[in-house]
């Protein structure tokens, strides 16, 4: 069992921001911003490649109720997921990054790594 799916049967405890029937949103443990809350679906799904649109379409409006509680919907926030070992995913259940709470800088030293492709 995944850690994400130990949070949801709460054998894992966590700092909750947002919850409803089908939706967990908490603040990651090393947030890489003021702000970092992550949003997950109860039910397993390995990743945003597997994700129904059923899913995504409620998993959208969870993700608006989730910036507007913590108060970034009128300011802005970032919203990132990984997808597969290329992509960076290091948890193997679908989970987005909400990151907000002041300007965020915009990393580009991916761009020497482009060069060598």
């Amino acid at each position: 069992m995944c850690i994400f799916c130990k949070i949801v049967n709460k054998e894992v405890s966590n700092n909750t921001v947002h919850e409803s029937e089908h939706f967990l949103a908490f603040h990651d443990l090393y947030p890489k911003a003021p702000i970092h809350v992550l949003i997950i679906p109860k039910q397993h799904v390995d990743c945003f490649q597997n994700v129904s649109g059923e899913t995504m379409s409620a998993l959208t409006e969870f993700t608006q109720e989730v910036a507007t509680k913590i108060g970034v919907d009128k300011t802005g926030y970032r919203l990132i997921t990984n997808n597969g070992d290329d992509g960076g995913q290091e948890v193997n259940h679908l989970h987005f990054h909400l990151l907000g709470g002041g300007k965020l800088p915009w990393d580009h030293s991916h761009e020497d790594s482009l060069k060598s492709l």
